[in-house]
């Protein structure tokens, strides 16, 4: 995902520029679930008037990430457990096929970068810089599915990243998770590099099982049971 700062807007509206810039914080935890938008506090921090931050929360709102509540005004929605297990079962079945794909298609210089994605992963962690973790992890995955050389899988792994991301952020947040993570990631890569598509998928599933049970015991949903 890039940076606001990164942006070029200068040409776009400044609706535009305001809601690119409330989309980012949301998505990155910044403005967390539940905080009102008051858009008196916003327009004087983004020094706008209350008329582009009116437009680009209603933007936000029909994207899902803000919650219009009576007598209340707009807050940012909720990460609700329903979503979450419908966005991880979806990116559960695309990114096994990625890596399956990944196992027959993936190129020498390929698998370099991903070898090279997860060295970066690992160093970056030690900055604890969350953001720049989220985005490490990011660029990981998306060395797997460039490497499949399928764009419309691509471009549906790609707009459901959009989603991922709010939840990305919440495991990325634990510390204590980064380690396995890393051995994740390890486990990943040698079973492309092997091109071993059954154990690719069976470590991909545990990835996405793992982030799963993290983002739940991080946003206080009730652990799973078999009874």
């Amino acid at each position: 995902m890039q940076d606001i700062n990164e942006m070029d807007d200068a040409f776009l509206p400044l609706r535009d520029v305001v809601f690119k810039k409330l989309r980012q914080e949301i998505l990155l935890g910044q403005l967390a679930p539940g905080e009102r938008l008051m858009e008196i506090h916003l327009a004087q921090r983004l020094g706008v008037s209350r008329t582009p931050i009116r437009e680009a929360i209603r933007k936000l709102e029909l994207e899902g990430l803000v919650t219009m509540i009576p007598r209340r005004g707009a807050e940012v929605a909720q990460i609700s457990e329903k979503d979450l297990k419908d966005v991880l079962e979806v990116r559960t079945s695309l990114e096994r096929l990625a890596v399956r794909l990944a196992c027959e298609r993936i190129r020498p210089q390929e698998l370099l970068e991903l070898k090279q994605a997860c060295d970066q992963f690992a160093a970056v962690t030690r900055t604890k810089d969350m953001t720049a973790i989220t985005r490490a992890d990011v660029a990981l995955h998306d060395v797997i599915i460039r490497s499949t050389g399928n764009r419309k899988l691509e471009q549906m792994i790609s707009n459901l990243s959009e989603q991922m991301y709010r939840y990305r952020f919440e495991y990325i947040k634990d510390a204590s998770y980064h380690t396995l993570l890393i051995e994740e990631h390890e486990r990943i890569y040698q079973s492309i590099e092997k091109r071993d598509a059954r154990g690719a998928e069976k470590e991909i599933e545990t990835h996405i099982a793992n982030q799963l049970r993290m983002i739940m015991e991080h946003l206080h949903f009730p652990a799973e049971t078999n009874e």
